[in-house]
C-alpha cells in the first residue's frame, strides 16, 4: 500500500503556473491603481493651494480695496510633504512625495514675482505647475497674478524620463 502525503511535481507546477498568472495580472493593474491615487491627491493639493491663493485675494480685497495674490501658495494650506521655498535644481533633491516651492524672484523687493511647485511622486517622477503673483490683470483694483497652473506649466513632467528607478 502506496502512501500519498505530498503533492506531485506536476501539481505544485501547475499551481505555480497559475500563481504566475495571477501575479501578471494583478501587479500592474495594482500599480496603475496607485499611480491614478497619488495623481487624485497631488489634484486636491493643487485644488486645494489655488483655493487657498483666491481666499486670499479676496480678503486682501476686502482689507485692503485691492486684489493680490501671496508671494508663497504653502502659507495658506497644510501639505504633509513640503519641504519649503528652494531652488530646484533636479530629482535628486526630493524625496518620494515631498513638494516645494521654488520662487523664482524673491529679492527683487517689489512685492511681485513668480515661482514654480513641484511635486515627486513614487516612480520619482517630479511634476511642476507655474505660479505668478506679479499683476497680471488689467483692473484698477486687480494686483492678482496668475494662479497655479493656469498659464505656462500645469502638471508638466520635470524628470528625465530615462531613469525612473525608484532608488529614493
Amino acid at each position: 500500500m502506496r502512501n500519498n502525503k505530498g503533492f506531485t511535481l506536476i501539481e505544485l507546477i501547475m499551481v505555480t503556473i497559475i500563481l504566475g498568472i495571477l501575479a501578471a495580472v494583478a501587479v500592474p493593474r495594482y500599480l496603475g491603481t496607485v499611480s491614478k491615487a497619488e495623481e487624485a491627491a497631488e489634484n486636491a493639493v493643487i485644488n486645494a493651494l489655488r483655493a487657498a491663493v483666491e481666499n486670499h485675494s479676496t480678503q486682501q480685497y476686502l482689507d485692503n480695496g485691492r486684489y493680490r495674490y501671496p508671494q508663497n501658495p504653502f502659507d495658506f494650506v497644510e501639505v504633509d510633504g513640503y519641504v519649503g521655498v528652494d531652488g530646484y535644481m533636479d530629482e535628486s533633491q526630493l524625496n518620494d512625495g515631498d513638494w516645494l516651492y521654488d520662487n523664482h524672484s524673491h529679492d527683487d523687493g517689489s512685492g511681485y514675482g513668480s515661482g514654480t511647485i513641484y511635486h515627486k511622486r513614487r516612480d520619482n517622477s517630479v511634476y511642476a505647475w507655474d505660479y505668478s503673483y506679479n499683476d497680471d490683470r488689467d483692473g484698477d483694483s486687480d494686483d492678482r497674478g496668475t494662479n497655479i497652473g493656469d498659464d505656462g506649466q500645469n502638471g508638466d513632467v520635470q524628470t528625465n524620463q530615462g531613469d525612473l528607478s525608484n532608488n529614493n
